[in-house]
């Protein structure tokens, strides 16, 4: 979910067919991508997302095509992906998971990038989220949210942000074998995976809605906070309660402290 106000990459275009013409520099990124984190995410990702890696069956030498993606999506939950500009606005973002629609920027992050990025670029959004969106509990609790996004006001927006963050992008969750990852943001990202499980820096605190939606973020550092679910099926139960509701007691009782220093402005 990229909301910053300006970003250098442009998305491709896509052919009538759905297809892109991705350049030889950008698949052989992608494969170099795919094989890194593919070796640290086994026993670290959660069994969801690595059975939709398998229902994905994603080519790890090149860029995946949107149509191969939107087949086992829709199959599986009903989904499909939508090909989106670099940026987009919160109600367009909505709108698109209110729909079922999963937005894919369609750009490849560059060589000068590619360890880490601000903006989500297709192996983020493809690599990082698409393998979770086969999994019915994580599939309604997105569409769910997207709904919800939709039907509310901007002050309100801006905490249904966080609840997004540490569920979808930066969640954790409790299994069997131990603490395993689910978030897309944690997921695409070599130094997040290993920060997020391994470190003993950060807070690793269960998910009460609440207290997720009071916690404030930020997008350009390692998380010093993780919220863990206690299973995977706690999303379905988070889909159903009224957050809404839970969204105006947060309001009410304010934001945390941050658990960060406050961004330096930079001289203009």
């Amino acid at each position: 979910m990229s909301m910053s106000k300006s970003t250098k990459y442009v998305s491709r275009e896509i052919s009538k067919d759905g297809m892109i013409a991705w350049s030889s520099e950008e698949n052989d990124r992608w494969a170099r991508l795919y094989d890194r984190q593919m070796k640290l995410l086994n026993g670290r990702a959660c069994d969801e997302y690595m059975q939709g890696i398998e229902l994905l069956k994603m080519p790890a030498d090149r860029i995946p095509q949107l149509p191969d993606i939107d087949k086992v999506l829709n199959e599986t939950t009903g989904w499909t992906t939508a090909a989106v500009p670099a940026l987009i606005n919160f109600t367009e973002f909505f709108t698109l998971l209110a729909n079922k629609r999963f937005p894919v920027a369609t750009f490849m992050r560059s060589e000068e990038e590619f360890d880490y990025l601000q903006e989500p670029d297709v192996f983020h959004e493809i690599f990082g989220h698409c393998p979770l969106l086969t999994n019915p509990a994580f599939a309604h609790f997105t569409h769910t949210y997207g709904k919800l996004g939709l039907a509310a006001n901007k002050e309100d927006r801006a905490f249904l942000a966080r609840l997004y963050w540490f569920t979808v992008e930066f969640g954790l969750v409790q299994t069997e074998e131990g603490l395993r990852i689910y978030g897309g943001g944690i997921l695409s990202s070599p130094g997040e995976t290993l920060f997020s499980l391994e470190n003993e820096k950060p807070e690793r605190n269960p998910l009460v809605p609440i207290d997720v939606l009071r916690t404030p973020y930020r997008i350009d550092i390692m998380q010093p906070i993780y919220y863990v679910l206690e299973n995977f099926n706690q999303l379905f139960e988070l889909a159903e309660m009224d957050i809404m509701a839970l969204v105006e007691e947060a309001k009410a009782q304010g934001l945390f402290e941050p658990k960060f220093p406050p961004k330096l402005k930079q001289a203009s």
